[in-house]
This record gives structure tokens, sequence and C-alpha cells, in this order.
């Protein structure tokens, strides 16, 4: 069965029109429609053609010759509408429009809406007094068609329709800061009068280089507002059926890099804007899309601590604080593949989270099983080994599963390794090695005076983990919680006070340039910042700072 037929698409004409749908959305529609290759193809289809024609309409809107624009405008919406009221539409884009909205039964009043909202933007350029004043704008152009998407991806499409609009609204603030030159091209500003009144800039102060400081800040309060959208945003996987969750989170990650690129570029980002095509190839190979610290660690530990305190901070319950740091741990293993970081330990379940409540510890759990299985298939493409470092015997069977499967599923990758670490204590590990140690001499395999710390580290849970260069620990704590006492001897710390679910690209790299910037000497006088980590007479395992390879 094709997936057209899945999503009951059968006649040759819904197909063309289908297929005419795919075209336009890989030229138009940039990070939404990248998002869609992980819908089930039941509904993948549906959503593209809505997207296709949301697309369709906003290029009616903004391109081609300004006489007439209006007119034109105008007879596409209604001839859209109706077509949809009538069951039927000879247009090639607008049969997949008729088809998605009438077998889905999606409210056509929503689509009214979308057009009612487009219409009024091409009109006149827009003018925002306030934040709350393009908050509303942003809201009216993406509301109602996180309306029309609901059904399609939420089992109780209400509860879903307020998170997917924060959700859009978020997407729709990325598209902004994407295409500011074009806009302001166009002659519109879509920031609002009191950020540059209080930074003392107009419009056309927008391109001018003398004004960087200024304009740098005012970037950054339009990436700052925009993060605060996607934490607001960050329940709406729950809400979304499973299969689709991947979709969100596609979504929130995209949105996470336009971010990352605008701090990055700063003013920069007024006269540039953000190149469509370099950030969809990155989303597709994880390469990097602007330049990486001179000196990449071969191996980083990470301490994701602070999910439930930032659940508490935003009047959440804990479980969506690990959702939410679910997905800040995805981000990071996206962080790393564009920094080229060979090596990436993550402390996802210690032997001491045990004395947390049944339901924390199941919730966790199922949290940590999900996110395993929705981007299995999103790590094996992106050549990511998974390794299990830990306990295997009391895990909850489901994710003792999952890792298990996923262990061995992307085994022969070599990109990066992530080593998530579960139900595991170094004390522990430790003890473990010394039993297996005595074992060995009790047999007579191995004499007890000559044991030395090469055979400690070949007893441990993973033998060839090499020696840690960069530990992180979020959320201002200032400890180890037994994570890695034996591989982090000689690894450079950095304490980062954001809680785990806000920690995103911009808080690695610059530990990354923190350890960049620290002279390692080992117990030796002398100061060489490119000299390898490890203890005395224990074998190294080599990693990039070592080998020279990103």
């Amino acid at each position: 069965m094709s997936a057209y037929e899945e999503a009951g698409i059968t006649t040759p004409e819904l197909c063309e029109s289908y297929a005419r749908c795919e075209e336009v959305g890989q030229r138009l529609s940039g990070l939404l429609w990248t998002a869609t290759e992980s819908l089930p193809a039941e509904i993948r289809p549906h959503v593209r053609a809505l997207v296709a024609y949301w697309h369709t309409t906003d290029g009616i809107a903004d391109e081609g010759r300004l006489a007439g624009r209006g007119a034109r405008l105008a007879r596409w919406c209604a001839d859209s509408l109706a077509e949809v009221r009538a069951g039927h539409s000879e247009h090639p884009l607008r049969r997949a429009l008729v088809h998605t909205v009438r077998s889905r039964e999606l409210d056509v009043a929503l689509l009214e809406e979308f057009l009612d909202a487009v219409r009024r933007d091409s009109a006149t350029p827009p003018v925002f007094g306030t934040a709350a004043d393009l908050r509303r704008y942003l809201r009216s152009v993406t509301g109602a068609p996180s309306g029309l998407l609901a059904p399609l991806l939420a089992p109780r499409p209400r509860e879903a329709v307020d998170l997917l609009r924060v959700l859009g609204e978020a997407c729709q603030m990325a598209d902004i800061l994407q295409d500011f030159p074009i806009d302001l091209g166009r002659g519109r500003c879509y920031l609002p009068e009191e950020d540059l009144g209080r930074l003392g800039l107009r419009p056309g102060d927008l391109l001018d280089p003398t004004r960087r400081d200024a304009l740098d800040e005012l970037v950054g309060v339009q990436v700052a507002r925009t993060r605060d959208l996607l934490i607001q945003a960050t329940p709406v996987t729950g809400k979304l059926h499973a299969s689709c969750r991947p979709f969100a989170h596609g979504l929130l990650l995209g949105v996470e890099h336009v971010l990352d690129q605008a701090d990055h570029l700063g003013a920069r980002v007024l006269a540039e804007g953000i190149d469509r095509n370099a950030l969809l190839s990155h989303q597709a190979s994880g390469s990097p899309t602007f330049p990486v610290p001179k000196r990449i660690p071969g191996h980083v530990a990470v301490i994701m601590d602070g999910n439930r305190r930032w659940a508490a901070a935003h009047g959440l319950p804990a479980s969506d604080g690990h959702v939410a740091g679910a997905r800040a741990a995805l981000r990071l293993v996206h962080s790393a593949l564009r920094l080229g970081v060979p090596q990436l330990s993550v402390f996802a379940f210690s032997t001491e989270n045990w004395i947390r409540s049944t339901e924390e510890v199941t919730n966790l759990f199922a949290t940590m099983t999900e996110g395993l299985t929705l981007f299995a298939r999103w790590m094996q493409e992106r050549g990511i080994r998974v390794r299990w470092c830990g306990r295997r015997d009391r895990l909850d069977p489901s994710l003792a599963s999952t890792l298990a499967i996923v262990e061995n599923m992307t085994s022969r990758n070599t990109t990066l390794t992530l080593n998530i670490f579960a139900d595991y204590g170094g004390r522990e590990e430790i003890a473990s090695a010394a039993r297996a140690l005595a074992a060995e001499a009790v047999a007579g395999r191995i004499q007890p005076q000559r044991i030395g710390p090469e055979d400690v580290a070949r007893s441990l849970y993973t033998p060839d983990l090499p020696d840690v260069d960069l530990l992180i620990r979020t959320s201002g704590e200032q400890r180890l919680s037994n994570f890695l006492p034996w591989h982090l001897a000689y690894a450079e710390f950095v304490f980062e006070p954001v809680h785990w679910p806000d920690f995103g690209h911009r808080h690695l790299r610059d530990a990354i340039d923190t350890y960049a910037g620290r002279l390692r000497r080992f117990g030796g006088a002398a100061a060489d910042p490119a000299q390898p980590a490890g203890t005395e007479g224990i074998p190294r395992q080599p990693t990039a700072e070592t080998t020279g390879t990103p």
C-alpha cells in the first residue's frame, strides 16, 4: 500500500494534487516542512497539503507585482472558500486542500480566519506599538492554522490547540528572524515600536552599522521572547499522539536552531537574515553552520540537573519537567554534532535516584523509553552510536529493552558516541571492578600485587570509555553526585546556573570556550593546552583532542 493510499488518497487526480503539494512545500516551507517528515504516513500528506496551501497563500500576499496584488489575493481566498464548501476543486493545489478539509472534517471557519488574517497583513504594513501587539499578530496568523492541524495530531484536539498556537507563534517569529532583510526591503518592520524607542532607534536605523550595540540588544530581546514562547509550548508534546511527537520536537529544535543563529549573528541578522538552505542542510546532516571553537574536547560529560526545579518555577508538574529535560537532552546531542564532539556522556538516572517516589520514577522511565523509541531512527541516520552504561538488572523492562535495542541498532555508527548512564553509581562501578579483579585473583588469572590502574579501567562497566575532558553540571549545583569518579581525574569542570531544560547550544558552546581557554598541566609544571588528560600509567583512549580530528 502506498503512502497516499494509507491516507485515503486513491484517485489519480488526488494523487496528482498531493504530489503538487509536495513540490510546492519542498520549495517554500522550511522548518515546518522538514518537521513533517517524521509524521506517520496516514496523516503526512494531509498536513503537507495544508502547509503547501498556507505558504502559497503567503506568497500571493507578499510577492509578485504590487499592482493588482490585493485583487489576486482576494480572488484566491474567495475561490478557496467556495471550493471547500462545495467539496470540489479543479485547481491542482487547492484540490488537496479541499480533500483534506472535507475528509478529515476540519473546521472551515478556521480556514476563513486564516485567510482574513493574511488579507489584513497584506493590505497595510504592520505597526506594533508594544510587544503585546506583536504577540496578538503572531497569534492571529498562526492560531487558525494551528487549530486546523490539531485534529490531525492530537487525540483530544481542544486540549492541544492553545499549545499548538504558542508553538506556531514561535515558528512565525523564527520566520521573521530569517526574513528580516526581505521584510525590511518591503517596508515591513515586525518589531515593537516600544523596543525601538527604548533603545533610541527608528526603523531607518535597523541597517545602520554605527548602531551595532543597540541593534545587538534589539535582536537579543526578540530572541529571548521567542525562547519564552518555546518554554510555554513545551508541554505540547504530551498532548499529541505518540506518533506525532517527533513532529513537535522537530519544530521546537528547528526554532531553537534559528534562535542560536540569531544569537550568533546579533545585529547582522537584520541585514543578512538566516540562510534557509544552510539551515535545512544542517538539520539533515548535523554539520556545523557557524564557526566552532578552536579546541573541541574529546569527551564531554553532562550532569543534567534541575528538571523538577524548572517545572516548579513554571507552575508545571515534575513530569513536564522531565519531558522538557528529554528535549534538552536531544538538543544537547544535536549541538554536540554541530560542534564535532566525538564522545558525549549524560547522567540520566543514578543509583541514588531510586529513593524518589514510585510515580516520578515510573514517569521518568516512560519519558526516557518514549524518547529513545521515537528518535532511534534520527540517531541512526546521523551516525550516532548509543551505549548504555550502568547496572542492567534493575531498570524497568521496557526501558532496559529499548536501551539494549537502540544500543545494538547503532553499534556500528562512528560520528558521535552517546553514553547514557542509567542506574549508574560511580562507587558501585569501582566496587564491581574490584569484585571482578578479586575473582580473577582467586582463579589465578592475575597476581594481586600486579594489579594496576589499567586493570581497574578494563574492569569498569565500559572498559573503552575515554577519560572525560569537560564536565558540565547545570542548575547551579557544584558536586559530582557519584558520577564517573574514575574518569574525571583530570577533567575541567564548568558549573552552569540554568536548569537543565533551559540548557541550549549557546551554553554548550560557552562551556567549550571556557574549557579551551584553560591551561591543563596534568600534575606537571609546564602548561600545555593540547596535552590529553589521563592519570599516569593509564592508557588513554584516543579522542578528537589527542588525534586532531574534529
